[in-house]
């Protein structure tokens, strides 16, 4: 999907902008400045990455896709700015990286890739042993305590009006327990219909769930704030090491 991604915002340079902002304010708000070095754990084409980077960040970004990671360096030299990126498995940074980090970060629902509580506790050891003492996680995933009430069976459908007609993105969810397979689709309505589908598996991970994990594995003042307290679309949690 790397290079549709940017088709599920109306406007991806912008909304690289103003998620920098907003993780910017939450990095200041905790007594972090420009100064402090980032890893994006799980970066993709680079939305935040390319973003904190032209804030003047030190920004490395690392995936586990080589197809995502040759889009985000495309981006990045598109915007003039130089991020390291590595391929890499966030369950096993330290393969990877030697050095610690400030700040590290993993935006967009990207935890719940994990498809078990084991896959999950390996993750977030891993990210938290890269973690400088006293540094801290930054996270956001779906509300799930809520979607799990109800399990819905699709998302609310985006349109974005472009030069040539419209495109509408939505998905299709069908639940297995706590696990969903989703597929998102893509239609490029412009004169003529283009549909473009992509499918994947997520697990539905509790606030809860992930604050014992964080705290058993070496972070304190595990901290969540909604989407109308930081403007970001997703819950998102702060973990100190």
């Amino acid at each position: 999907m790397a290079t549709a991604y940017d088709k599920l915002f109306s406007d991806w340079q912008a909304a690289t902008h103003e998620q920098a902002a907003l993780l910017d304010a939450i990095f200041r708000e905790n007594g972090y400045n420009r100064q402090a070095k980032i890893l994006d754990c799980a970066c993709g084409i680079g939305t935040q990455a390319v973003g904190l980077a032209l804030l003047g960040y030190a920004v490395t970004g690392s995936d586990i896709s080589s197809g995502e990671l040759a889009e985000a360096k495309r981006r990045a030299a598109q915007n003039h700015v130089a991020i390291r990126l590595e391929q890499a498995d966030f369950r096993a940074l330290s393969h990877t990286f030697s050095e610690p980090f400030d700040l590290i970060i993993t935006m967009d629902n990207a935890l719940p890739h994990m498809l078990s509580h084991k896959a999950l506790e390996a993750a977030v050891k891993s990210i938290v042993n890269q973690l400088a003492q006293g540094g801290m996680f930054v996270a956001s995933i779906r509300d799930y305590d809520s979607l799990l009430e109800e399990k819905p069976t699709y998302s609310a459908p985006y349109i974005h009006k472009t030069d040539k007609g419209q495109r509408v993105s939505f998905q299709t969810w069908e639940w297995f327990g706590d696990r969903y397979r989703f597929i998102q689709y893509i239609i490029d309505d412009e004169g003529t219909a283009q549909v473009s589908w992509f499918a994947c598996e997520y697990r539905a991970v509790r606030r809860k769930e992930l604050t014992d994990l964080l705290l058993a594995n070496g972070c304190r003042e595990v901290l969540w704030k909604m989407p109308d307290e930081t403007g970001f679309y997703q819950p998102v949690v702060t973990a100190r090491k």
